[in-house]
């Protein structure tokens, strides 16, 4: 068996492939997986690099430029993802993160998942005394590209992984490194994100994460619905609590529509491990996302059902916080503070589910969650949870 590794982007040594494609015949071993590294042109997507693994079943494309971004995914004819009217990928140059309505970041949002963090990763927030902006929508990471990008195919393990460097620093202030690793089997439907975020500062630091995982057609339509194990539920404003009675499912698209959002607790097993599952309205396709609440203890809940060609979509959203703005997080407390020199892990599996059955097990799955335990339901917005 053979174990293979290739540099495919390195700042240090000025090294990038502009076009790359690895295959089970460059290992000299059987096998239908397929990696491919190339780069985009034309457009805001001019200069983006992306990274298109086929692990034999499941293909899913990897954006360097853009954070390590999850930018789609494909299980045969099954899309996964969303059309936002951002037609991207974009390329960070064209997105004006510190614009002084702190909302920049939307020019750029078109990707299946996308990190908010790691300085904050909540709602804009401004100065009160100057107006100035303090903290952006969801902060810089995604926008950051990446300095070092390697894949490594392991066909003991049947394993493909890629793995990247992205930095977010400043001068004086903060210095953070993420190095993410995904990683996927041979002819699976699933793949898995392992972040660690180093403070490589001799000081401590302070950062937030929030894993923005976003679905449209055709996982998402007319009478889908969430299945998580709620153990608390609150609408993020009075819009949110308007629709408290079907917070869990989501109507056709219906232009016009304005966002609601929901804050969630959710139950776990005894190892911290939990799930949460979009299925479609017949429960014929869905997706997991699988995490560990020691790690991602908060849960938002985006519905954006407006009109298709404005961005029909949902967001499942595991986070260390809520994104209210920063300072009210870090006031209750919902900060990941690490010393210098030190990190903190994160740990992400997105499994798709083609069939009935398999959604059925998915949902078996979140039941042997909960365990029969109920979830207290808020009718409006709750102290400590909402900014």
């Amino acid at each position: 068996m053979t174990t293979r590794s290739w540099t495919l982007l390195h700042q240090a040594d000025n090294t990038r492939t502009d076009h790359t494609v690895i295959t089970p015949q460059d290992l000299g071993v059987d096998g239908a997986w397929k990696i491919e590294k190339r780069t985009l042109h034309g457009g805001l997507s001019e200069g983006v690099d992306e990274i298109r693994v086929n692990n034999g079943k499941l293909t899913f494309s990897i954006l360097p430029t853009r954070g390590m971004g999850l930018w789609k995914a494909w299980l045969g004819d099954l899309e996964i993802g969303w059309k936002s009217p951002v037609h991207g990928p974009v390329n960070p140059a064209f997105v004006n993160v510190g614009e002084p309505s702190g909302l920049g970041w939307l020019d750029g949002f078109d990707e299946l998942l996308v990190r908010c963090g790691l300085e904050s990763n909540g709602a804009p927030e401004f100065d009160k005394e100057t107006g100035r902006l303090k903290y952006p929508v969801h902060g810089r990471i995604a926008n950051r590209p990446a300095t070092h990008v390697s894949v490594t195919v392991d066909t003991t393990t049947q394993e493909i992984t890629v793995r990247g460097i992205v930095e977010e620093t400043r001068f004086h202030f903060l210095k953070l490194r993420m190095v993410t690793q995904f990683s996927t089997r041979f002819n699976d439907s699933s793949l898995t994100i392992h972040d660690e975020i180093e403070n490589f500062s001799a000081g401590p630091a302070e950062m937030q994460m929030l894993y923005h995982a976003n679905f449209g057609l055709p996982l998402l339509d007319g009478g889908s619905r969430v299945v998580c194990p709620a153990k608390t539920v609150v609408p993020r404003n009075d819009r949110a609590a308007s629709g408290i009675r079907t917070w869990d499912s989501f109507p056709a698209p219906e232009a016009g529509y304005e966002e609601m959002v929901y804050f969630l607790e959710l139950y776990a097993a005894d190892d911290g491990w939990t799930r949460t599952v979009l299925k479609n309205a017949h429960s014929t396709q869905g997706i997991s996302l699988v995490f560990n609440k020691r790690q991602l203890p908060c849960f938002s809940l985006w519905k954006n059902t407006t009109a298709e060609n404005d961005g029909y979509v949902t967001g499942l959203e595991p986070g260390t916080n809520f994104p209210n703005p920063r300072s009210y997080e870090g006031e209750q407390g919902r900060v990941v503070k690490i010393d210098g020199g030190k990190r903190a892990a994160f740990l992400l599996t997105l499994e798709i589910h083609p069939t009935s059955k398999d959604v059925a097990d998915a949902e078996a799955a979140v039941h042997k969650i909960r365990a029969g335990r109920d979830a207290q339901v808020w009718d409006k917005p709750q102290p400590g949870w909402c900014s």
